[in-house]
């Protein structure tokens, strides 16, 4: 997502959190890291079908396409990825609670069909304010995830919604809490984003604030449903996340509430590691939940061995080039890609058809899932250079 940060905004976050009164505890490390010993070396991406331009029109009763997802999550097989990480929305549950259901285990048992186990999002701070269900605007040419929209976006600043949310965490977790083709819960991601795009001047001015009291009750409205599955939501800014007392309370949150603890890196490879190094003291299992943005550093090349070698999970941005157009920077918001494209993709890995975007890319993802966990093959470190025939 846009990592866009306003010092100023940030601010509003130095106060000091409720302790939690879950119904359930957070799980020890002992149990988070027995639960992740028994995951296959877990490797997908974020995903919306290339069909939809964001998480509405990827769920919505109209515009919910079985047939194409199936059809992606075979490519995805064929990669050996083997988990997705999803949005849903709370105005589709608040829309048709049982309906909404239903389209969940169908997704879930196409996913099945294919050995991915997804990652739910349930709220997302990223993008624009003011989501408003039914058919969704078309894509602005040229743009990055110009159509994404948050959740719960604006209400969040209309203390008689909460109830409302309660009723949705409760609700969407409640249901599918033993669900075993579901890998885990991300409550929120990046809560304490201030949006992104040219969308500031919509967003409620004491947002973070607002999030940094509502996000502990998030985490306990979804654990007081009991879910077998852990419950995560990712860091993805300040320089160092091993000073738990220097983090603001929205991080401090994420870090002491997560079972599993996530994280997002859109760097180099050395910035990746020094990542892992920070987050490795907590004694946690450890998945990056957004990486790859080729323009910035974070490429499969450089990243994806790395954490195979640390055994940290990695689920990249973007899949298949589609109406999100997150092929296009981040910059496109201010500088629209219409006149040409890119001179690299700066996310997803496929083509509409399917095709690979670099081939490397697709025969590195198969090299390292296809090996035990922990071991990285030779011809996934480096190109696998030939000697050339005699003459």
């Amino acid at each position: 997502m846009k990592r866009v940060l306003l010092a100023a905004t940030f601010a509003l976050a130095a106060l000091i959190v409720a302790p939690s009164h879950a119904a359930d505890a957070r799980w020890s490390a002992a149990r988070a890291n027995a639960w992740y010993a028994q995951q296959k070396w877990l490797v997908g991406s974020n995903y919306v079908p290339a069909d939809a331009i964001n998480q509405l029109e990827m769920w919505q009763a109209a515009t919910f396409d079985p047939k194409r997802i199936d059809l992606e999550f075979g490519w995805a097989q064929k990669l050996g990825m083997n988990t997705m990480r999803v949005f849903l929305h709370d105005q589709l549950w608040q829309q048709d609670p049982k309906g909404f259901e239903k389209r969940i285990d169908a997704f879930l048992a196409i996913a099945d069909r294919h050995g991915i186990k997804p990652i739910f999002v349930l709220f997302d701070s990223c993008w624009d304010p003011d989501p408003k269900l039914g058919p969704q605007h078309p894509p602005i040419p040229g743009v990055h995830n110009s159509g994404w929209v948050q959740s719960p976006g604006a209400s969040l600043a209309d203390s008689s919604q909460y109830p409302r949310f309660e009723r949705y965490v409760k609700g969407i977790v409640g249901h599918f809490a033993n669900d075993k083709r579901i890998l885990a819960w991300d409550v929120w991601n990046e809560p304490d984003n201030p949006g992104g795009g040219d969308y500031q001047k919509r967003e409620a001015p004491n947002k973070i604030a607002l999030v940094a009291k509502l996000l502990p009750q998030v985490f306990d409205w979804a654990r007081s449903a009991h879910p077998v599955q852990p419950l995560t939501s990712g860091l993805w800014h300040d320089p160092d996340w091993s000073k738990l007392d220097q983090l603001n309370a929205v991080e401090r949150t994420q870090l002491t509430q997560s079972d599993v603890i996530s994280f997002h890196s859109y760097d180099w490879p050395e910035g990746f590691n020094q990542r892992v190094d920070q987050l490795a003291g907590y004694g946690r299992p450890l998945i990056c939940t957004e990486y790859m943005a080729r323009g910035a550093g974070s490429t499969i090349d450089g990243v994806l061995p790395l954490a195979k070698k640390r055994d940290v999970g990695m689920v990249n941005w973007g899949f298949v080039d589609g109406r999100t157009q997150t092929r296009f920077p981040w910059d496109s918001w201010q500088h629209p890609y219409t006149a040409q494209e890119p001179p690299i993709w700066f996310h997803d890995l496929l083509h509409g058809d399917g095709t690979p975007y670099r081939q490397r890319e697709a025969d590195i993802l198969r090299s390292l899932t296809a090996a035990p966990r922990g071991v990285v093959p030779e011809e996934a470190k480096t190109f696998p250079a030939t000697t050339p025939a005699p003459q």
